[in-house]
């Protein structure tokens, strides 16, 4: 999914889900083999985006859509990188909003962080969409999916249209434009690169990049 042109290369076709299910190690060392290039497989930011993460602490951002297909594809190899990432990086996922019709999903998950229950219903909500078929787009249709899953309608609803949400959303927004994300999947390392989906090669140039950090 993307903003303007969409590119097709983002996953190499049917190969990289594979490669992750077969415990595809992501090093450094392999990201140096692939000749890595700016401008190609990663842009160097202009200015310094925001991070979150603490000191002494190198923040990824996963920047992502539910409604797409290649989001779907990547989760599966991103939760097994989180699973396996060094103690000193923090993975954070940020969903886009390029229109307005991205709101409503993405005030599904910022809504369900706030509530604590992001962890359980995240990869659920890419099964109901791409797996299920299930039309979450409107407020209406993503409410009733909620509570079936077992979350209170009226907590839910309270926390979706406050303030805090839509702070968020605004802060989301302006997050993936200071990175320049035009795309989906796309990572930002440690507020000084963007890495646009190549599929589990976007891991490899993460972890190079991370590598880079570490030296600065």
């Amino acid at each position: 999914m993307q903003r303007r042109d969409f590119s097709r290369s983002l996953l190499a076709a049917g190969t990289t889900a594979v490669g992750a299910a077969a415990g595809l190690t992501l090093t450094p060392a392999l990201a140096q083999r692939a000749a890595l290039q700016e401008g190609n497989h990663y842009v160097r930011l202009p200015a310094p985006a925001p991070v979150q993460a603490p000191a002494g602490q190198i923040e990824v951002v996963e920047f992502f859509a539910y409604t797409c297909g290649f989001c779907y594809q990547f989760e599966p190899m991103l939760h097994a990188w989180e699973q396996k990432k060094p103690a000193d990086v923090k993975l954070r996922r940020v969903p886009v909003g390029f229109s307005r019709e991205f709101v409503p999903l993405q005030q599904l998950f910022f809504t369900l962080e706030a509530m604590g229950q992001i962890d359980a219903l995240h990869p659920k909500i890419f099964q109901a969409i791409h797996g299920d078929r299930e039309p979450l787009i409107t407020p209406p249709v993503i409410l009733e999916w909620v509570v079936k899953q077992g979350v209170d309608r009226a907590r839910y609803s309270e926390i979706a249209t406050s303030e805090a949400i839509g702070r968020k959303i605004a802060d989301a927004i302006r997050l993936h434009d200071a990175y320049g994300v035009e795309g989906t999947p796309s990572l930002g390392v440690a507020g000084k690169y963007c890495v646009k989906g190549q599929g589990a090669q976007t891991l490899v140039i993460a972890d190079a990049l991370i590598a880079e950090v570490r030296k600065a």
